[in-house]
């Protein structure tokens, strides 16, 4: 799942970002208003998380540009104002969810996923061979046998059964899942998929390396 975090504080977007990262989110950053705006445009996003205090133009604003453009992308408003017609106005203007700070942290990891359910395709599970994958659970399986991946192994093998029977970069792999940059080197992903490929030694499938381009998930034969 891509979240987009938009908060101008720095210590706090921080705090939250490592939060959101150890439930297996996948975090991207904005601290400007006009900034999250252009990030919006981009189609993996799952759930927005807006504090409404921004510089450049505040959270109202880019909620309303944003439905302006016919987005039903779900949004969760950050707000320091306990006052009634700010959180009416947020949600009149295409908000989903507000929480007020300060809040707890496990609160707003249940908000964010309760928004994406309610927005998810009727199936998000992603099975291949053996394997089974489901992104809303969180869980994966090989058969009945529950399969223990890390955060980042997860996210490379979400991506390659996203793409299976396609011819993917290592490149690729890193802006899929972490597009707005981080310290994944190309070593690192193949780091990974040698760690997938011994766990996924009995799921009936395969991580092809195609010489001089990246990897291919397929089924075996």
């Amino acid at each position: 799942m891509h979240v987009l975090l938009v908060e101008d504080d720095a210590v706090l977007s921080d705090g939250l970002t490592r939060v959101l990262q150890s439930h297996g989110m996948q975090v991207d950053l904005a601290a400007d208003g006009l900034v999250a705006d252009k990030l919006l445009l981009n189609p993996r996003c799952s759930v927005a998380v807006l504090d409404i205090g921004l510089p450049g133009i505040d959270g109202f604003e880019v909620v309303r540009r944003l439905r302006a453009r016919g987005s039903q992308l779900p949004v969760l408003l950050l707000t320091a104002r306990d006052a009634v017609e700010d959180r009416v106005r947020g949600l009149e203007l295409g908000a989903d969810d507000y929480l007020v700070k300060p809040f707890a942290t496990a609160e707003l990891v249940a908000r964010i996923r309760a928004l994406a359910r309610r927005n998810a395709a009727p199936s998000s599970i992603l099975s291949v061979g053996q394997l089974t994958l489901d992104p809303d659970a969180r869980r994966a399986r090989i058969g009945q046998r529950a399969l223990d991946l890390s955060v980042r192994e997860w996210a490379v093998l979400e991506y390659l059964l996203q793409q299976v029977g396609r011819v993917v970069s290592k490149q690729q792999i890193i802006e899929a899942i972490l597009p707005w940059g981080d310290d994944l080197t190309t070593n690192a992903v193949e780091v990974y998929v040698s760690r997938l490929r011994l766990k996924l030694l009995d799921a009936g499938i395969e991580i092809r390396t195609i010489r001089g381009f990246g990897y291919m998930l397929e089924a075996n034969a």
